[in-house]
């Protein structure tokens, strides 16, 4: 039962990480690593499929080895927080349009702690 668990819950996190592929909002590579993740415990052959993709291999191998951000993934996160940040700031009243900037100054600073 338990790696039936496992298997559904990769097989959604490859779906959503292809929804992420193509929609900017949706981050793919979180959902990919996830995915490995549960491939590891219930299909050891779609997890190695995903480690030996030339695309998104890499940055799944990068996280598992060293816990590691590339450079560029850092600053499409930083940008595509601001951009919520400002959009929260244009819409939201006040004061909840501040309650956003916790979360993302966290979440911001955080990435920028990993290594690249």
């Amino acid at each position: 039962m338990r790696r039936q668990l496992f298997l559904a819950a990769g097989i959604a996190s490859v779906a959503l990480g292809a929804v992420g592929a193509v929609l900017p909002v949706l981050p793919t590579v979180p959902f990919l690593i996830l995915a490995a993740f549960c491939f590891a415990r219930s299909n050891p052959q779609w997890e190695a499929r995903l480690l030996q993709h030339p695309r998104w291999g890499p940055p799944i191998r990068n996280w598992r080895e060293r816990g590691a951000i590339s450079r560029k993934a850092k600053w499409a996160a930083t940008v595509a927080m601001t951009g919520s940040a400002a959009l929260a700031l244009l819409t939201l009243p006040w004061p909840w349009a501040a309650l956003p900037l916790v979360p993302l100054t966290i979440a911001a600073a955080w990435i920028w702690s990993r290594p690249d």
